[in-house]
């Protein structure tokens, strides 16, 4: 039987790479460290789930399914359209993605920090209020006409260069490139249209970068390596947006 999670599960799979893979970060948490944790405001990825307004624990029959497919209709944007911008898991959007979107849209970051408890005070999970009515409500009070939510992950690996092996050379030894480091970026994006609720999810087709570096170099060019990725993914994604949306 056809589920609506089948088209959750794209989202789904990209984001579960934020939990179970040792070698990728979060585009909100993505500064250089063992554990990738510089960032002590970073609480967590918003819900793929709670976002859409999907509730996995909900019954789902074929006649929800049919008046889904019927009352579905375009998402479109013209040029000059209100969006609010979130990034999950960050208190505003970057700047390099709100600049993008901005050449074609008018556009106004608001947090993507997760709540604290999904449940909110003085409710339980019968009554709790739904997120993405939560994120409906405060667009349409600013005047919205959509929510642009997006993740994005880093993946990165490492390779040791032949130099590696004089790395025991003192102080000289430190300066000697002697690691290369491939990064890539995977950026997705929910677009949702403020008034219905209806969304589509795209995918940025993944930019990568390698550099070579040695010990008092590697945090410095970690950084350097993110920004020109996010840079490039962000840019595919505004570009991607409008072929998709804007007519």
């Amino acid at each position: 039987m056809t589920d609506i999670s089948t088209k959750l599960r794209p989202l789904g799979l990209a984001l579960l790479m934020l939990t179970i893979a040792g070698c990728t970060r979060s585009i909100s948490n993505s500064g250089y460290g063992a554990d990738h944790q510089p960032n002590p405001f970073y609480k967590g990825e918003l819900e793929a789930y709670d976002v859409l307004g999907v509730d996995p624990s909900q019954q789902i029959t074929d006649a929800d399914i049919k008046a889904a497919n019927i009352t579905r209709a375009p998402i479109t944007l013209r040029k000059g359209s209100a969006i609010m911008l979130v990034q999950s898991g960050a208190a505003f959007a970057d700047q390099p993605m709100v600049d993008d979107l901005s050449r074609y849209y008018d556009v106004s970051s608001f947090s993507g920090v997760p709540l604290p408890d999904k449940r909110f005070c003085g409710h339980d999970d019968a009554t709790a209020p739904s997120y993405s009515k939560l994120l409906r409500l405060a667009a349409a009070k600013g005047g919205f006409d959509a929510i642009i939510v997006y993740w994005g992950v880093l993946e990165s690996a490492t390779e040791g260069l032949g130099t590696k092996a004089v790395s025991w050379v003192p102080i000289i030894g430190g300066v000697i490139p002697d690691e290369t480091q491939h990064l890539r970026i995977r950026v997705m994006l929910a677009v949702i249209d403020a008034h219905t609720g209806q969304w589509t999810s795209l995918q940025v087709a993944p930019p990568d970068d390698t550099a070579i570096s040695n010990d008092h170099s590697r945090a410095a060019s970690d950084q350097r390596q993110v920004e020109l990725l996010k840079t490039a993914a962000y840019h595919a994604a505004t570009e991607l947006v409008v072929a998709k949306f804007s007519r």
